[in-house]
């Protein structure tokens, strides 16, 4: 199966002027019609949208932040996955490069409308590589411009999935591929303002470590950190009608705030 050329552009970059570079991969909620029509009635609501997080995210403008959003939905091609689907967490039940489960374990597609090897190749070249060419570029101007670069990908799930964990996700989830991505004075930064909230539970490197852009661009030793944050989405939205309240995103926001307020820090040290 071909699949249309997209007609919008497949992202938005707003270009700052400090050391840090926003990523949000899974904020896109667009699906073609051409493609939705393959789809179950439940997939056509991109259920599994990171839902917000670009309005919550929003007053990183202020700290002088670039922000780059996706317009398309991570069903029609996941951008925090490699290109050639390896799987990020071996073992354990995830979705794809072109997702054909849900995270509830339902189908994505009605039966035999699921992408073949070339239409994924096709999106890739369509959606999955414009996003990354872009974030190289930035993360490349901020670093010519600064000496270094904070890479922070910002991301949101439902707190309770049992097709991918057990139980009840923490609120805040700092993935840092064990330590990999960033270097020890951020992390401990960044563990340090969370350990001394009481608002919201925490953990670094649990079941979210860092997905595919945090993991391969995060290089301290060229000057690039990269950080996760995965958001569990009660804190922030209603999940069930995906509604975002407006309460408890202002409570939220000041811990942000002050988690990438820190992040900038450590690159003035």
């Amino acid at each position: 199966m071909t699949i249309a050329h997209p007609t919008e552009p497949v992202f938005q970059l707003h270009r700052g002027t400090a050391p840090l570079l926003i990523s949000l991969p899974h904020d896109g909620e667009v699906i073609p019609e051409s493609l939705k029509a393959r789809m179950v009635e439940s997939a056509r609501r991109a259920p599994d949208t990171d839902w917000h997080v670009s309005r919550l995210y929003d007053f990183a403008r202020e700290l002088g932040a670039s922000i780059l959003v996706p317009r398309y939905s991570r069903y029609v091609v996941d951008l925090n996955r490699p290109p050639d689907d390896t799987s990020l967490y071996p073992g354990q039940n995830t979705t794809g490069l072109c997702p054909a489960m849900q995270f509830s374990g339902e189908a994505v597609y009605l039966d035999g409308q699921s992408p073949d090897e070339a239409e994924v190749a096709e999106r890739v070249e369509l959606y999955w590589r414009p996003y990354h060419q872009t974030l190289v570029a930035e993360l490349d101007r901020i670093r010519g411009e600064h000496g270094r670069a904070v890479l922070w990908e910002g991301h949101s799930i439902r707190g309770e999935v049992p097709f991918l964990f057990e139980g009840r996700l923490p609120d805040l989830n700092l993935g840092t591929s064990g330590g990999k991505t960033c270097l020890p004075e951020l992390q401990a930064a960044l563990e340090g303002l969370l350990a001394a909230q009481s608002d919201y539970d925490w953990i670094a490197n649990g079941r979210f470590k860092g997905g595919y852009i945090t993991r391969h661009y995060g290089d301290p030793e060229i000057g690039v950190q990269a950080v996760q944050l995965e958001l569990s989405q009660r804190n922030y939205m209603d999940e069930d009608s995906f509604a975002y309240d407006e309460a408890k995103a202002a409570r939220l926001q000041p811990l942000l705030r002050k988690l990438l307020s820190a992040t900038l820090a450590s690159q003035d040290a």
